[in-house]
């Protein structure tokens, strides 16, 4: 069995096609995935998501990218975590891709996803684009390493890599790994303990090959763990029950769905 441990289901591309990407999800063995949050005026969409399936999951948090948005409190992330269902705080760390003024707000913010993570033992969601040395550094500041978690759709260098493992997180690996040019990606991924490991999509964002440029959906995780295989020289078998594992051991509030 393999784990989408970052997708968007929530979105119009998907949602629309639920009922056919949940039947292709168990055509390719893809046992479980997760619906991550977003904003907070989108998040009741995502638990609706993960209360009416068992092999969804959803987790509560806002973006970087989001500006115009309602802005979350640590109280705020801490209630509505407490629902059985949320796995994890998240998405959330910083993004100077989009804003190239190193907002003040999003390390506020940031800072604030690991508080309430702290506050409710569930491991944090981070993403981080253009900011790796400030998204470290805010993580070893607010003791983000008590909790844990994953860094998501990991596009960093081995010595960023080396650094969010030496905090406890693991990394999760997107579609992106499938490219030709993600030599970087590549190197990372046969680098990284498979102890540490995740697979995702970010659909429908970044389709794995031979989607590329397509809608990315959850079944498509099998790619990026088939990419993994070849490039750590293991059997798909190997990556499969490796990274489940890895999900399960992360994300503690998780339940193996009973046909698993």
């Amino acid at each position: 069995m393999l784990v989408d441990s970052h997708c968007h289901l929530d979105f119009p591309d998907l949602v629309n096609r639920l009922s056919d990407i949940l039947a292709r999800m168990q055509a390719n063995n893809v046992g479980c995935a997760v619906c991550i949050g977003v904003n907070l005026e989108d998040y009741p969409k995502v638990l609706a998501l993960a209360e009416a399936e068992e092999r969804l999951f959803a987790t509560v948090g806002v973006h970087p990218e989001y500006t115009d948005v309602e802005e979350p409190s640590e109280d705020m992330l801490v209630a509505l975590a407490g629902h059985h269902k949320v796995i994890a705080i998240g998405e959330t760390g910083l993004d100077y891709y989009w804003q190239k003024d190193k907002p003040g707000w999003q390390r506020a913010r940031f800072r604030t996803h690991i508080q309430a993570a702290k506050r409710v033992g569930k491991p944090l969601v981070i993403h981080t684009r253009e900011s790796a040395a400030d998204t470290l550094r805010l993580m070893q500041e607010e003791g983000a390493d008590e909790v844990g978690g994953v860094m998501h759709c990991f596009t960093e260098n081995w010595e960023i890599a080396r650094q969010a493992l030496d905090l406890g997180f693991y990394l999760s690996f997107s579609g992106i790994v499938t490219f030709k040019n993600a030599s970087v990606v590549k190197e990372v991924a046969q680098k990284c303990p498979l102890d540490r490991i995740l697979v995702e999509t970010d659909s429908p964002y970044l389709a794995p090959t031979p989607y590329r440029g397509k809608p990315n959906e959850p079944s498509y995780v099998l790619h990026v763990a088939e990419e993994i295989a070849r490039l750590r020289s293991l059997s798909l078998e190997d990556v499969s029950l490796a990274t489940t594992d890895n999900f399960f051991r992360l994300f503690k509030q998780a339940s193996r769905p009973s046909k698993s």
